[in-house]
């Protein structure tokens, strides 16, 4: 039986607009997302990976332009989205944790005043109904509610991470965008957050979009994986795959990057399998 995707990306083309030449920072990009899927996109720094990122949230400014591709969302177009729709989009059904997410957060707003600006704006609720979200989003991801009265810098990396994701799950979103969302936390931190998101999506049943150049990590975290170079989307497949029968050059040369922990330089052959 076919699923249809949740998400579908179709020859997705993106330039930047230069005084003298545009450059062109995603290049016909085609994938899709299944409902409860995690899809990594890996890739070097540069390579295109926010663009996409912030073109399926339709948060692209100018010098950016979409020259041309569809996004379609359960069918429809996000493209085609007026203001009204695109707010309605926005969180309630595409949540995004952006890149050094753990320093979004607004420094002189207690926690719990972030909560009741999305949940006031988006749901119109009052504090009281804020807090109580707010403090069931929290116990979620490990923190204690009667933190929710502290102030971001109150609270480790980790714990800041934790919170913006919690803040982004709050509207229970289908999809959820997440553009380098363990940068600058140790292995161990980025370790207990991963396994916690993974829990999240099993339990709420949500899509991720996993964004990071560090392919290790990415494929014990991900369903399948695309890898991106210079805009293009040089190959798609499972984790498995992209592991153990690489097919592109790039995605060969990414595994032979990685340092051997016998010594020896790592060898494109073992990374096929």
């Amino acid at each position: 039986m076919t699923v249809n995707p949740l998400l579908s990306v179709q020859n997705l083309t993106i330039d930047y607009i230069g005084a003298e030449t545009d450059f062109r920072a995603a290049d016909d990009v085609s994938f899709d997302i299944a409902p409860g899927e995690v899809f990594g996109l890996a890739g070097e720094s540069g390579c295109g990976k926010s663009t996409i990122a912030y073109a399926i949230n339709r948060l692209h400014k100018p010098p950016a332009l979409i020259r041309r591709g569809r996004i379609l969302f359960e069918g429809q177009d996000v493209l085609d989205l007026d203001d009204r729709a695109l707010r309605e989009f926005r969180w309630h059904k595409v949540a995004m944790v952006f890149q050094s997410a753990m320093n979004s957060l607004n420094p002189v707003l207690r926690v719990e005043a972030q909560f009741h600006d999305l949940l006031k704006r988006h749901r119109g609720y009052s504090k009281a109904q804020s807090r109580e979200r707010a403090a069931e989003m929290l116990r979620l991801v490990d923190i204690p509610p009667e933190r929710m009265r502290d102030y971001p810098h109150q609270f480790s990396g980790g714990m800041r991470q934790r919170i913006v994701i919690a803040i982004c799950m709050a509207l229970d979103p289908k999809l959820v965008v997440m553009d380098e969302p363990t940068t600058a936390l140790d292995v161990v931190v980025q370790r207990e957050i991963l396994q916690r998101i993974d829990e999240l999506r099993r339990s709420r049943g949500f899509s991720v979009l996993f964004i990071t150049h560090d392919l290790g990590l990415m494929v014990q975290f991900c369903d399948r994986i695309g890898i991106m170079l210079r805009g293009n989307l040089v190959e798609q497949g499972t984790s498995d795959q992209i592991y153990h029968r690489p097919q592109h050059d790039y995605t060969k040369q990414l595994w032979a990057s990685f340092p051997s922990l016998h010594g020896h330089p790592a060898r494109l052959e073992r990374a096929s399998g």
